[in-house]
């Protein structure tokens, strides 16, 4: 079986790649500067904003399966166009694709989101995402497209940012919850999802709905610092413009999958 992996530099993308490798696959992994630093993996350049290279490249490779994780939270074109654009070289070839979105594209209220909620976004980065879903359904509705949250493990941005706000040289909201999924928990289900036949929304995030502060606070427990100095705000009173309450309901996810997801209390236990 071979796998491409669109955005295999990245965080989940690399991740993706190692698990991938680990379990068999043949993969090549793609980046915007054609590195990645994944043994096993055919590292292959390309800027998915550019149609025809995206098409030339996926049928050169000739995978079973294609995985999109490629984003810029800055740029329309990367996080929409290109998601568009490997969805249509994908359904081209008739390959299996398991594009990957975002919660950033609802607004937030109290009650969890289901996994067929419609996109309800507040800023340019959620609705981007929640295009590039409007597009990867069009061209290819057998696609599988997993909607997850804050991703975790070591070396990823939010624990990185929980670490400078706990040294107060950055800022955790109080009023913004996620649900943080761990990064091999979320790289086993998408190569779970990538042999499956399921088609449409999923969810697939961690169980513990919890603001980034109170991720500041289980980082401090678990790496055995101080809480005391960590620089908290409110995104209401921080004038950023960013959703606020964003549960997924992951319960579907759960049901189908065998990979357990584990919560980030559990996670972070130490």
């Amino acid at each position: 079986m071979r796998m491409l992996v669109v955005g295999g530099s990245g965080f989940l993308g690399g991740e993706v790649c190692r698990r991938g490798v680990a379990a068999g696959w043949s993969v090549v992994g793609t980046s915007h500067r054609g590195e990645i630093a994944v043994p096993g993996v055919g590292a292959r350049r390309l800027d998915v904003t550019d149609r025809d290279a995206v098409r030339r490249l996926v049928a050169e490779v000739g995978p079973d399966a294609v995985v999109g994780t490629a984003y810029r939270t800055d740029d329309w074109t990367v996080t929409a166009d290109g998601a568009a654009h490997v969805a249509y070289a994908a359904a081209e070839v008739g390959v299996r694709l398991v594009h990957l979105s975002s919660d950033a594209l609802h607004g937030g209220r109290p009650e969890p989101y289901g996994d067929e909620e419609p996109p309800s976004p507040v800023h340019v980065y959620g609705a981007a995402k929640a295009a590039a879903e409007t597009a990867v359904r069009a061209v290819d509705p057998s696609a599988v497209l997993v909607r997850t949250s804050l991703i975790v493990g070591e070396g990823s941005k939010q624990i990185r940012l929980c670490r400078e706000a706990l040294a107060g040289r950055a800022v955790l909201f109080t009023d913004e919850l996620r649900c943080p999924i761990d990064v091999t928990d979320l790289a086993r289900a998408v190569l779970e999802l990538a042999t499956s036949s399921y088609a449409g929304l999923l969810n697939v995030a961690g169980p513990d709905a919890v603001s980034r502060a109170e991720l500041g606070l289980l980082v401090a427990r678990r790496d055995g610092l101080d809480p005391g100095g960590m620089t908290t705000a409110t995104g209401r009173s921080s004038g950023l413009v960013r959703p606020t309450q964003v549960r997924l309901d992951s319960s579907r996810a759960a049901g189908l999958l065998r990979t357990r997801l584990r919560g980030v209390a559990e996670l972070l236990a130490g």
